[in-house]
Protein backbone atom coordinates (compact mmCIF):
# COMPACT_ATOMS: atom_id res chain seq x y z
CA UNK A 1 0.00 0.00 0.00
CA UNK A 2 1.38 3.33 -0.65
CA UNK A 3 1.10 6.09 1.94
CA UNK A 4 2.00 9.66 1.02
CA UNK A 5 0.72 11.05 4.33
CA UNK A 6 3.93 10.59 6.70
CA UNK A 7 4.54 13.08 9.88
CA UNK A 8 7.75 14.45 10.09
CA UNK A 9 7.60 15.56 14.21
CA UNK A 10 4.25 17.83 14.20
CA UNK A 11 4.95 18.54 10.00
CA UNK A 12 2.41 16.98 7.49
CA UNK A 13 3.50 15.70 4.03
CA UNK A 14 0.56 16.96 2.10
CA UNK A 15 0.93 18.87 -1.32
CA UNK A 16 -1.07 22.26 -0.58
CA UNK A 17 -2.70 23.43 -3.68
CA UNK A 18 -4.12 26.47 -1.88
CA UNK A 19 -5.94 27.89 1.75
CA UNK A 20 -8.48 25.56 1.23
CA UNK A 21 -7.71 22.67 -0.03
CA UNK A 22 -4.59 19.91 0.05
CA UNK A 23 -3.74 16.44 -1.48
CA UNK A 24 -2.10 13.29 0.00
CA UNK A 25 -2.12 9.64 -1.01
CA UNK A 26 -4.08 6.88 1.17
CA UNK A 27 -4.42 7.36 4.89
CA UNK A 28 -5.70 5.18 7.64
CA UNK A 29 -7.79 5.88 10.37
CA UNK A 30 -5.04 6.30 12.95
CA UNK A 31 -3.60 8.96 11.09
CA UNK A 32 -6.93 11.00 11.52
CA UNK A 33 -5.76 12.97 14.39
CA UNK A 34 -2.44 13.99 12.82
CA UNK A 35 -4.80 15.37 9.95
CA UNK A 36 -7.17 17.81 12.87
CA UNK A 37 -3.89 18.56 14.28
CA UNK A 38 -2.99 19.94 11.01
CA UNK A 39 -6.17 22.05 10.86
CA UNK A 40 -8.01 20.94 8.25
CA UNK A 41 -11.76 20.66 9.08
CA UNK A 42 -13.04 18.32 6.05
CA UNK A 43 -11.47 15.15 4.45
CA UNK A 44 -12.59 14.44 0.53
CA UNK A 45 -11.72 10.46 -0.04
CA UNK A 46 -11.73 9.65 -3.59
CA UNK A 47 -10.55 6.23 -3.60
CA UNK A 48 -12.64 3.47 -3.78
CA UNK A 49 -12.99 0.54 -1.82
CA UNK A 50 -11.05 -2.34 -2.29
CA UNK A 51 -8.26 -0.86 -4.54
CA UNK A 52 -5.76 -2.26 -2.91
CA UNK A 53 -4.72 -4.87 -0.45
CA UNK A 54 -4.41 -3.63 3.06
CA UNK A 55 -6.58 -0.67 2.17
CA UNK A 56 -8.70 0.81 4.94
CA UNK A 57 -11.96 1.00 4.05
CA UNK A 58 -13.60 4.37 3.98
CA UNK A 59 -15.83 3.74 6.68
CA UNK A 60 -13.40 2.70 9.06
CA UNK A 61 -11.43 6.67 8.27
CA UNK A 62 -14.85 8.39 8.29
CA UNK A 63 -15.30 6.49 12.34
CA UNK A 64 -11.83 7.89 13.12
CA UNK A 65 -12.94 11.35 11.42
CA UNK A 66 -16.31 11.92 12.74
CA UNK A 67 -14.32 10.94 16.04
CA UNK A 68 -12.34 14.13 15.37
CA UNK A 69 -15.17 16.48 14.48
CA UNK A 70 -14.12 16.04 11.08
CA UNK A 71 -16.92 16.34 8.11
CA UNK A 72 -15.77 13.58 5.64
CA UNK A 73 -17.19 12.41 2.04
CA UNK A 74 -16.83 9.56 -0.40
CA UNK A 75 -16.85 10.45 -3.90
CA UNK A 76 -14.78 7.67 -5.19
CA UNK A 77 -13.14 7.82 -8.54
CA UNK A 78 -11.78 4.87 -10.87
CA UNK A 79 -10.42 5.97 -14.70
CA UNK A 80 -12.06 9.32 -15.78
CA UNK A 81 -14.18 12.08 -13.75
CA UNK A 82 -17.73 11.24 -14.52
CA UNK A 83 -20.45 14.41 -14.42
CA UNK A 84 -22.31 12.60 -11.13
CA UNK A 85 -18.30 13.12 -9.37
CA UNK A 86 -17.71 16.41 -10.32
CA UNK A 87 -21.25 17.70 -8.87
CA UNK A 88 -21.14 15.88 -5.96
CA UNK A 89 -17.92 16.86 -5.32
CA UNK A 90 -19.14 21.00 -5.75
CA UNK A 91 -22.09 20.18 -3.66
CA UNK A 92 -19.42 19.11 -0.64
CA UNK A 93 -17.15 21.94 -1.51
CA UNK A 94 -20.10 24.42 -0.88
CA UNK A 95 -21.08 22.86 2.13
CA UNK A 96 -18.08 21.46 3.75
CA UNK A 97 -16.04 23.91 6.12
CA UNK A 98 -12.39 24.65 4.90
CA UNK A 99 -9.56 23.73 4.82
CA UNK A 100 -10.35 20.33 2.92
CA UNK A 101 -7.58 17.88 2.33
CA UNK A 102 -8.29 15.11 -0.44
CA UNK A 103 -6.97 12.03 -0.46
CA UNK A 104 -7.12 8.91 -2.95
CA UNK A 105 -3.87 6.21 -3.71
CA UNK A 106 -1.30 9.50 -4.53
CA UNK A 107 -3.63 12.43 -3.78
CA UNK A 108 -4.25 12.50 -8.15
CA UNK A 109 -7.71 12.15 -8.22
CA UNK A 110 -8.33 13.92 -5.38
CA UNK A 111 -6.52 17.03 -7.09
CA UNK A 112 -8.49 16.19 -9.97
CA UNK A 113 -12.06 16.95 -8.32
CA UNK A 114 -10.59 20.40 -7.13
CA UNK A 115 -9.30 20.99 -10.35
CA UNK A 116 -12.83 21.13 -11.74
CA UNK A 117 -13.80 23.87 -9.72
CA UNK A 118 -11.33 26.13 -11.76
CA UNK A 119 -13.55 25.59 -15.12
Amino acid sequence: MFNFFKTKGDKMNARKIDDNFSVTGQITPDQVKAVAAAGFKGIVCARPDNEEGGQPSFDAVARAAEAEGLQIVHIPVSGQLGEGQIIRFHDAWKKMPKPILGYCRSGARAGSLYATLKR
